[in-house]
Formats: C-alpha cells, structure tokens, sequence
C-alpha cells in the first residue's frame, strides 16, 4: 500500500490508485517487493549460515491472504480467481520456494516484472523454512476483460481482476468493522488447501486471524463480544478441516491480544481480546479472552458465566469438530 495507493510511508503511488506528489503504481510495487524478497533471502542465509546452529531458529515470511472465489460460475471468473490468488500469494512464496516469480505474474507484466540472476535465483530459492499467511476474510473475483471493473482493478498490476465483497445484492458474508473484512469461515479452509496444493511440503502458521467489532458500542458491549468467539470458533473449525485434509499447519495466532493502534484506521478498529480504555489505560478482558484462555486450556467457558452460548469446544475436539463447527452457535 505504501507504493501503490501511497496510503503508507513513503507514500508514492499515480492515478488512478491516488494522489501522490510521485510514484508509478503500475511498476513500483513490483521492485519493492522484488528487493523485499532479496533481502528477506540474504538475511536467511546469514541466519542460517551463523546462528541457526546455536539458535535452532526457523526464518519465515508473512503473506497477507485474502481466499477469492468466482463472482460468477463460469471459466472466465474461476481464472480470475485463480489469477488473484497467484498475485497476491504466489508472487511473495513462489521465489522464495520454486526461484522465480509465478506464470501468471509474467505473462502480464512482461519486462516490467524484474527478473532474478542467476545468482539470485540460487540465493532465494529455498530461503523459506515456513509460510505464514495472515487471513482475514474472502472476496468475489472476476475477469475485468469481460466485466465493467472499476479503474483500479483493470490494470496490468491488478491482473485485470476485479474484486467486490457483494455479488446480487447479497454479501459474502456478515460485515466486520473492516471494509473488506467479511465473516467467511470457508476461506480458511480453501486459503490453507491452495497453500499446501501449491507447496505441498511447505509448513504453515497463520500468523493473523481476528474479528474487528463493527458500528460504535459502549464498553459493556465491547466487552461482551460474543460475534468474535462465533467467529473464532467458525475459523478455527474451517483451519481443523483443512488440516484433516493434510495441509501442515503448525500454529495460529489470534489478531491480537488487546485493541490497538490499527495503521489508518487508528483506535476505531477493534480487534483485540482486551478492551482498552483510553483515558485510564485499564486492560479488561473481553468474553473472548475468557473463551480463548479456556480452550487452549482445554476447558468450557459456559459455566458460571450466563447468556454465553454454550458450546463443546475444546481444544482435544479441534480435528473432530472441524466439520461442525462452522454452524454453531
């Protein structure tokens, strides 16, 4: 975002994405990320080279995972789909673990997509001891070849795939207090099926994963957020399925602890188990802190504590609940 909408430091980005004193957004993300990925792989080799021995460590990098489905059951938007994923996926993964960026990535940005050496092929290639996928939420693909997309969307960086959260009138799932973050569980599922598809021996930590309160509450609203323990649940059900199905997660990680300073969105944004008052700085547990602390712990969270849903959510039932999960209550 910060070279292609200019929204973060140092803020470069053109028209249509924005407004910026300058910047190309068509060309400029594709060298940021490019030099990211090289320096991610220098510094791995130097780990790997001088501290992993004594450390035991593992390097790692995060991709920030939107799971896309066809806007409409035709071939055209299931490409796009599968399009977006590689530009937003596979572009980050595929140098780091196969030495060059995806086909799909290369057929449209042609010479603009920056090209690996030799010796930087064999330096970043293999670089990766474990994917981390930050997920959050799914939206609609389709091919803007064949559909009227908005200005941002039909251009070469985007794939000429245009995305929405809306299809018929009907949302892809119940609003969050993000705009794009939906409430689709099933996309845990196929996010972490296409990770392990296309890196089968690659393992997997989900490194985000949260609920952002929607509207304005009160404290005791906030507090009482039973919408963030239902979707936690759905999710962590969507990720015991997949894991069923092989993909070889090995961690997940809430998004986040307490409510915090959320980049643009300032405090407004609530994500955190923690409610945080502002003027005291006073850290109360939300309900879903409670739930959260009870299941890694293996216990109920129902007992004692009236008009929380009851569930028989435990940590030991995570695979065997999978397939449930998403429809309880």
């Amino acid at each position: 975002m910060a070279y292609l909408r200019g929204w973060y430091p140092p803020a470069r980005c053109s028209e249509p994405f924005g407004n910026c004193s300058a910047g190309n957004s068509d060309v400029e993300p594709l060298i940021a990320v490019h030099n990211m990925l090289l320096s991610h792989a220098r510094a791995a080799k130097l780990y790997h080279q001088q501290f992993k021995a004594q450390q035991g460590g593992s390097i790692g990098i995060v991709a920030h995972a939107f799971m896309y489905e066809p806007f409409r059951d035709n071939e055209n938007d299931r490409q796009a789909a599968r399009w977006k994923l590689a530009f937003d996926v596979a572009w980050i993964f595929d140098p780091l673990i196969y030495g060059d960026y995806p086909l799909e990535m290369r057929k449209y940005h042609g010479k603009e997509l920056p090209k690996f050496s030799q010796e930087e092929t064999q330096l970043v290639k293999g670089s990766l001891d474990f994917i981390g996928i930050n997920h959050y939420s799914s939206l609609y693909a389709m091919v803007c070849l064949h559909f009227p997309c908005t200005a941002i969307y039909d251009r070469t960086i985007a794939g000429y795939v245009g995305v929405t959260g809306e299809r018929d009138g009907k949302l892809i799932g119940e609003r969050t207090g993000m705009p794009r973050f939906f409430v689709v569980p099933r996309g845990m599922e196929k996010i972490m099926d296409y990770v392990k598809r296309r890196y089968p021996t690659m393992p997997i930590f989900v490194t985000e994963n949260g609920y952002s309160t929607a509207g304005h509450h009160d404290e005791q609203e906030l507090i009482q957020d039973f919408k963030r323990i239902k979707f936690h649940k759905a999710y962590l059900g969507a990720l015991a399925r997949a894991m069923r199905k092989g993909a070889n997660v090995k961690g997940y990680f809430i998004w986040s602890i307490m409510d915090n300073f959320e980049w643009i969105y300032g405090y407004n944004a609530k994500f955190g188990l923690y409610y945080i008052d502002r003027k005291t700085l006073k850290r109360t547990p939300k309900f879903s802190a409670r739930w959260y602390a009870d299941f890694l712990k293996n216990k109920s969270f129902h007992q004692g504590k009236p008009n929380l849903p009851k569930s028989s959510w435990t940590q030991n039932h995570v695979l065997e609940m999978g397939s449930k999960v998403e429809t309880t209550s």
